[in-house]
């Protein structure tokens, strides 16, 4: 059996615009149903996954993954025809909600309805039998099965929490065996993905895209700063209820469309927002910092008052936006509350695509959950897709066709010498982090590298953290990760401590706090980025190397070589190693030219 997921909501961001006319940018990403993406999953279990972006080139896009579709149906070589279902993560039905108001009633006629799914896949696929194919799953239980069928635990506590779904904002739910079931929810009105969404863009930053700007500038802030009115930000109520009072300010449509409501009632608590182009003061830090320690609470609170009500397991799976907050997720595995911690690595709603798709193939083929290693389900390009696109270099470059031993030897050195090495390798990673094969690596030991990414090469605010990418089997050498824990780290979800010996010595991987957002590497699941780092230990004495994604400014990380040869071209990266080939500038590349981005 093949199931194909989706995500995404094609039209909410047409609507969107077209009911609130002159919004800004940031405004208009308060919409449900964008990062879309595709999933293909059989009995042996996830065969292709990416996610449109990747293909559009529109970062954070909605639009229906038509060529993630495809990317994914040639990846398997079959066709549409060949797929038995095709499952989308949301679910929205007609209820009492939706007749509130002119906007509700909208939103359900134009984006949210099983009719307007059925006329988008008919728009780009109209040979199909779609209401023999077509089947719609809730948007948080997509969410569970995404991670809790990759967890490879034979029972969990499942924990989603995102901005919303259908019409809950944090769900758990209790795996068991081939089984899940809900346990409990929490309404929209207690989001902490909204609260944080909306804490994001009053500090200037784009909301759906940007909160890890604000977990990353949370460890600079003093939350004690803002304790007394904390509370308007989540409150914690009896019987593990949350409140989220900041919420409540938004009272009109256009200000449930907009958070101007929040943000005002933020302005009242911390002063002025803050506008995108403007420098942060420690006031903005203090504000992330308490928002921060608001979730890592909250999510506390949650899980212990409902862990007996799921049954009590010692397994954690976790997946939505807010699963992508590696600190709170730190917070959580060293809470003692549970003994192994899985977060599937896209946790965001382009996860729902993959989570849509096991949900269904459970329906008709029951199985208890199979461990994943890496997410490399992407596209995968041979010898000839990349040497057709070198020869179109142009000159100033040199190319080198190596052995393996040579052109790990080769990066090896380029970083050593403090060279950034981009690198492109095997089949594309999905979710939003780059795992070893869409990469640009650096020094760690470096004093100066992070500085240097984070102002030449990136172009980027100055507080931004760099991941390390280190060796499995010497990760607790160099990092506060209980023996036996690695594995948990390797999709770089989880924050860890550097040990204090080392902080000094690995300046471009620790952060402020002494924190870093840790990705271990072993062999087996990434053989040849683990050889490359295992090299670089040889040579340098510390078996890791900074590892952030190859992309430029407001570009989705690379998927092609064509655009990986292009994106090396213009920006100022050093060196490519892509597939067998590494390629250098005959002259160091112009400082201040485009410089790859954010992840």
């Amino acid at each position: 059996m093949l199931v194909l997921g989706v995500s995404g909501l094609d039209r909410s961001l047409s609507v969107k615009k077209n009911m609130l006319p002159g919004l800004d940018w940031r405004e208009q990403r308060v919409v449900q149903g964008l990062d879309s993406a595709a999933a293909l999953v059989g009995e042996q279990g996830v065969i292709a996954a990416s996610a449109q972006e990747r293909h559009d080139g529109v970062k954070g896009t909605g639009a229906f993954p038509v060529d993630a579709v495809e990317a994914c149906l040639r990846t398997a070589g079959v066709t549409l025809d060949d797929v038995d279902f095709v499952a989308h993560g949301f679910r929205y039905e007609p209820s009492v909600a939706f007749e509130r108001d002119e906007f509700a009633r909208r939103w359900y006629r134009e984006v949210y309805s099983e009719d307007v799914q059925y006329e988008v896949l008919r728009a780009h696929y109209p040979d199909q039998d779609w209401e023999r194919k077509f089947v719609r799953v809730g948007h948080h239980v997509a969410h569970a099965a995404s991670s809790y069928y990759l967890s490879g635990f034979p029972d969990a506590t499942v924990l989603v929490a995102d901005g919303m779904g259908e019409a809950e904002s944090t769900s758990v739910l209790r795996g068991s065996g081939d089984a899940l079931r809900g346990v409990r929810s929490y309404s929209i009105s207690a989001s902490l993905g909204i609260l944080y969404s909306v804490v994001t863009q009053y500090l200037g930053f784009l909301p759906g895209m940007d909160e890890y700007k604000v977990m990353g500038l949370a460890p600079y802030g003093d939350a004690s700063r803002y304790a007394n009115v904390a509370d308007e930000l989540v409150r914690r109520a009896p019987g593990g209820r949350l409140l989220v009072p900041v919420l409540a300010h938004d009272k009109s449509p256009t200000e449930r469309e907009t958070h101007r409501g929040a943000i005002r009632r933020l302005e009242e608590l911390f002063g002025p927002a803050r506008h995108p182009e403007a420098s942060l003061d420690q006031r903005h830090m203090d504000v992330a910092a308490t928002v921060q320690r608001k979730l890592e609470e909250s999510l506390l609170y949650v899980l212990r008052e409902t862990a007996d009500g799921a049954g009590g397991s010692r397994n954690l799976c976790m997946a939505g936006g807010v699963a992508l907050n590696c600190t709170a997720n730190g917070v959580i595995a060293r809470s003692g509350l549970f003994d192994r911690v899985f977060v599937q690595p896209a946790s965001g709603d382009d996860g729902t695509a993959l989570g849509a798709a096991l949900w269904q193939l459970q329906q008709h083929v029951p199985a208890p959950p199979a461990p994943m290693t890496m997410p490399y389900w992407g596209e995968e390009f041979d010898d000839a897709d990349i040497e057709a696109q070198l020869r179109g270099l142009g000159a100033g470059f040199t190319v080198r066709k190596l052995a393996e031993d040579e052109l790990l030897a080769e990066v090896s050195s380029l970083i050593g010498a403090g060279k950034v090495v981009s690198w492109f390798q095997g089949r594309m990673e999905f979710g939003p982090r780059a795992l070893g094969n869409r990469s640009i690596l650096a020094d760690p030991a470096s004093p100066g590298m992070r500085a240097h990414l984070n102002t030449v090469v990136k172009q980027r605010e100055e507080f931004r953290p760099f991941a390390p990418a280190v060796l499995a089997e010497e990760a607790t050498t160099y990092f506060e990760i209980e023996p036996g824990q690695e594995s948990m780290y390797r999709h770089m979800l989880f924050v860890a401590q550097v040990r204090p010996e080392y902080r000094d010595k690995l300046p471009s991987i620790t952060h402020v706090d002494g924190s870093a957002r840790v990705q271990t590497v072993d062999r087996e699941s990434a053989p040849r980025f683990w050889r490359l780092i295992r090299r670089v230990g040889d040579d340098r004495g510390i078996p890791m190397v900074v590892n952030t994604s190859f992309n430029l400014r407001g570009q989705p990380i690379v998927r092609t070589p064509d655009v990986a040869v292009a994106t090396y071209a213009r920006s100022t990266l050093d060196a490519l190693a892509i597939g067998d080939w590494l390629v250098t500038r005959d002259q160091p590349s112009a400082a201040g030219t485009a410089g790859a981005t954010d992840e």
